[in-house]
């Protein structure tokens, strides 16, 4: 899941696992490891927003009790930095779930491809 973290193949640990922002490649240029197998789906988006919460509701209780900003400047700060750290966090959250596919066999990795099909 560390090599996912960095958007690294799962098997190697040096090939890029996307081709884009989010965008995962068929395929590890370096070791050939058959990526479109993956099946994130909406996973990532639901963690991401799930720990950015967890992480920004304590900043928005700390900072209403110690400062008590505008609700405007509150806002325009917290907006910031949700984007910010969604931005961040999402494309890491996507890779360390389908390394984690990937390490578990699940979703057709690890299987031997079948012929004809």
């Amino acid at each position: 899941m560390q090599r996912g973290w960095r958007r690294c193949c799962p098997s190697c640990g040096s090939g890029p696992m996307f081709q884009g922002y989010l965008a995962v490649r068929e395929s590890c240029p370096v070791c050939g490891l058959e990526l479109h197998h993956q099946r994130a789906d909406d996973g990532p988006a639901y963690l991401t927003i799930l720990v950015v919460g967890h992480l920004l509701a304590p900043v928005i209780l700390w900072l209403w009790v110690a400062f008590r900003p505008e609700p405007m400047v509150m806002a325009s700060l917290l907006s910031v930095g949700t984007v910010a750290l969604s931005l961040y966090l999402l494309p890491r959250i996507k890779g360390a779930l389908i390394a984690m596919q990937w390490a578990k066999r699940m979703h057709g990795f690890g299987q031997a491809p079948r012929d004809g099909v």
